[in-house]
C-alpha cells in the first residue's frame, strides 16, 4: 500500500533528522561543549517543574520538544574514531538517560514527590492537627527543608536535587530501594580518604580488565572480533570466552569509580553528610537467587527509568506480570539502542540476555511456590552463575562484536597496566624464552 510506504519513509527521515548517521555527525570539538550543556538546560527546568505544584500538563507539553533538543544536540556530535566507539556510546547512554529522566518527571500529576511531602515542597500536616492542637492558619503550609532553608535559590536547590538523586534515598519513589550497608567510616575525613582509596582501586581494576581484553585477538580490535574464537579448540575457546565475559563484567566497577569521584566532590567540596552516599553496589558475586541479585546487589542507579518506561507499560498489560517483563525489556531496549545509534547496528542478541531475566525470574517464584523453599545457598548461588555468566556471554559477544572491546575506557597515555605491567611481563617472558606468551603481549 502506498500511504504505507510513504508513511514508512517520512518515520525514517525524521528519525534520521533526529539521529542522523555517524558518517554526518559533527566532530566534537572543545567549544562543542558549549552546545551540549545547552542542551541540558531544558532537562533542568523540567526537573525544576517536577518540584513545583500544578505543573503535570505544562510538564507534559514541554516533554516532546525537550527530547527533541536533547536528542537532536547530542547525536548531532561525534568523537571521530573507531577507537572511541565506547564514548559515542556513553554519549549516546546519556542523551537517552536524560530523555528517560524527563519521562519519570514529566509522567507523574503530582510531580517528584519527598518522603513525607503531599505537595511538591509541602510536609504532610501532622494528624494530630485535625484535632486542634496545633494551630495554623487556613493558607499555612509547612515547607520541606530543602524549600526553606535556600528560598532564594530554592528553584536552583529543588532541580539539582532532584537531578542528583538516582536512586531516591529520601524520595517516595525509592521507596524499598535496598541500600547497602555502609563499610566506610562516616567521619569525613577518613571517608574522603576510604573513596578516594577505592576509586584508585577501581581505576586500576578497570584498566587491568580493559588492557587484557586488547590482548584478545579481533575482540582488542576497533573493528571488533567474537569473544568465541572458532581457531581454538572447544574447551579453551569457553574458558577464553568466559574469561573474557567476567573481564568485561568487572569493567562495570567504572560506575563505581565514577560514583566514588562523585562522592568525592559531593562530600569534599559540597559538604555533603556522607551518610547521604551510600554504597553503589551491595557485592552482586554473592547473591544467593537472581531476585537478590537485581533487586539488591546490583546497583538500583536506573530502576526507576526503567518501571517507568518499561515497567509501567507491561503492568498496564498483564500486572504484576507485565511490570516484571516490561522492566526487563526497557532495560534491554535502553542498552541496545544506544550501541545501535552509534553505528553498529541493532543485534537482538544484546537484547536477549536482559529480556530473558523476566522468566528465569518467574521460575524462582514457581519453585518457591511448589516445593516451598527459596532459591538459595550454594545452588542458588551457582543458578546465578549460570543465568548471569553463561547466559550472559552472547550479550558481551555481542558487544564485542561491534568493537567495543576495541575502543579505549582508559587512555593508554594514562594507562598503568599498559604503561608498566605489560611491557615488563613482556620482557619477563622474552628472558624466560616464552616466545608464545610475549607475541601475545604485544
Amino acid at each position: 500500500m502506498e500511504w504505507v510506504a510513504t508513511s514508512n519513509e517520512f518515520i525514517h527521515n525524521v528519525c534520521r533528522t533526529i539521529i542522523p548517521p555517524p558518517a554526518y555527525r559533527i566532530p566534537v570539538k572543545p567549544h562543542h561543549l558549549l552546545h551540549l550543556a545547552a542542551a541540558v538546560l531544558p532537562s533542568v527546568y523540567m526537573a525544576y517543574l517536577a518540584r513545583r505544584p500544578d505543573t503535570f500538563h505544562l510538564r507534559l507539553a514541554l516533554l516532546p520538544p525537550i527530547a527533541l533538543v536533547t536528542l537532536g544536540t547530542f547525536f548531532r556530535f561525534k568523537v571521530p574514531g573507531a577507537e572511541y566507539i565506547a564514548s559515542n556510546w556513553a554519549i549516546a547512554m546519556f542523551s537517552i538517560l536524560v530523555v528517560a529522566k524527563d519521562i519519570v518527571w514529566a509522567w507523574r500529576p503530582e510531580g517528584m514527590l519527598k518522603v513525607g511531602e503531599e505537595k511538591p515542597g509541602v510536609l504532610i500536616k501532622p494528624s494530630n492537627q485535625s484535632r486542634g492542637t496545633l494551630s495554623h492558619s487556613a493558607n499555612d503550609t509547612r515547607m520541606s527543608p530543602s524549600r526553606g532553608k535556600r528560598r532564594s535559590l530554592a528553584w536552583l536547590y529543588d532541580a539539582l536535587e532532584l537531578i542528583g538523586t538516582q536512586r531516591g534515598i529520601g524520595w517516595k519513589f525509592g521507596v524499598g530501594v535496598h541500600i547497602p550497608k555502609e563499610h566506610r567510616s562516616l567521619g569525613r575525613s577518613v571517608f574522603l580518604r576510604q573513596t578516594l582509596t577505592s576509586a584508585l582501586r577501581n581505576f586500576v581494576v578497570l584498566d587491568a580488565c580493559e588492557s587484557l581484553i586488547k590482548l584478545v585477538p579481533g575482540v582488542g580490535s576497533p573493528g571488533g572480533g567474537t569473544i568465541f574464537r572458532p581457531e581454538l579448540p572447544i574447551l579453551p575457546r569457553y574458558i577464553l570466552s568466559t574469561a573474557v565475559h567476567i573481564a568485561t563484567g568487572c569493567m562495570f566497577m567504572g560506575f563505581d569509580l565514577l560514583y566514588d569521584l562523585f562522592a568525592l566532590v559531593g562530600v569534599g567540596l559540597l559538604y555533603h553528610d556522607p551518610s547521604s552516599w551510600p554504597p553503589l553496589m551491595d557485592h552482586p558475586w554473592k547473591s544467593d537467587s537472581l531476585h537478590e541479585f537485581w533487586a539488591k546487589r546490583w546497583h538500583q542507579v536506573l530502576r526507576e527509568t526503567f518501571l517507568v518506561c518499561g515497567g509501567s507499560i507491561g503492568g498496564a498489560v498483564a500486572g504484576n506480570l507485565g511490570v516484571v517483563f516490561g522492566t526487563f525489556i526497557g532495560s534491554g531496549l535502553f542498552h541496545e539502542l544506544t550501541v545501535c545509534s552509534c553505528g553498529q547496528g541493532f543485534d537482538p542478541q544484546g537484547m536477549l540476555f536482559f529480556v530473558q531475566q523476566a522468566p528465569l525470574l518467574v521460575l524462582e517464584k514457581l519453585w518457591r511456590h511448589f516445593t516451598g523453599y527459596p532459591v538459595q545457598g550454594i545452588y542458588g548461588r551457582l543458578w546465578v552463575y549460570f543465568c548471569i555468566v553463561i547466559l550472559g556471554r552472547p550479550l558481551v559477544d555481542s558487544w564485542h562484536r561491534r568493537g567495543l572491546g576495541g575502543s579505549y575506557i582508559v587512555s593508554p597515555r594514562i594507562s598503568p597496566v599498559r604503561l608498566l605491567l605489560i611491557p615488563y611481563l613482556r620482557w619477563f617472558t622474552e628472558a624466560l624464552g616464552l616466545q608464545c606468551i610475549s607475541v601475545l603481549l604485544n
